[in-house]
């Protein structure tokens, strides 16, 4: 089987967790180049029909 192509590595699929939330898996190369660890925390904002994932600023 051929290696993904890097657009094909970085389309995901949302899955349904549970009874009301919505996971979305992020690609490891991004995490580790933002050098973001387990249980981190996040802010997620909307702007127009884009999601922005942002580190949480306290």
């Amino acid at each position: 089987m051929p290696r993904k192509t890097l657009e094909e590595r970085n389309t995901r699929k949302l899955l349904k967790i549970g009874n009301g939330s919505i996971a979305l898996t992020l690609p490891i190369e991004m995490i580790r180049n933002l050098k973001w660890r387990e249980k981190q925390k996040v802010t997620v904002r909307q702007e127009g029909s884009k999601l922005i994932i942002e580190d949480w600023k306290k």
